[in-house]
């Protein structure tokens, strides 16, 4: 039987969400092995002078636990 867990990250980027959530993955690949899914439940974009700076997003990750 296989345990999958979920866990919850924030993270951001200056270019775009798709390259924020490509950067999720980065981060939790760097301790965490077996990477399934990404989920954004939540995106924001930081605004200065009427352009956006930053994008932001919250997102769930799941893995496959080692057994």
């Amino acid at each position: 039987m296989n345990t999958i867990e979920v866990i919850e990250l924030l993270a951001e980027s200056d270019s775009s969400w798709r390259q924020a959530a490509q950067n999720a993955v980065h981060g939790a690949a760097v301790k965490i092995h077996n990477l399934r899914s990404l989920y954004v439940s939540d995106m924001e974009a930081v605004v200065a002078d009427n352009k956006i700076t930053r994008y932001r997003i919250n997102a769930k990750i799941s893995f496959l636990v080692d057994n």
